[in-house]
């Protein structure tokens, strides 16, 4: 489910959320994304209905601010990692 984009960008990422490394090497960045529940959506349209799907209260944030969150990650190919909110 996580490609190496996904695994990439997350160990790139990760000290934005977490206050210390919590995956030194792809294959404990993939156990984490999958243990967390990680979601990949193919589009910012399908990250906002994702975002609404599991109820994250947006209301009143622009994309800019919603997608400056660092439970979401872009990956760099149009995709977003979004981590447990």
């Amino acid at each position: 489910m996580y490609d190496e984009r996904i695994i990439t960008a997350f160990l790139d990422h990760q000290l934005d959320l977490y206050p210390e490394p919590v995956a030194d090497s792809p294959e404990e960045a993939e156990d984490f994304l999958e243990d967390t529940m990680a979601a990949v959506a193919g589009s910012r349209e399908e990250a906002l209905e994702y975002l609404e799907e599991v109820g994250v209260d947006t209301e009143g944030l622009s994309e800019e601010e919603i997608f400056a969150m660092p439970e979401i990650v872009e990956v760099g190919d149009g995709r977003y990692l979004i981590l447990e909110i």
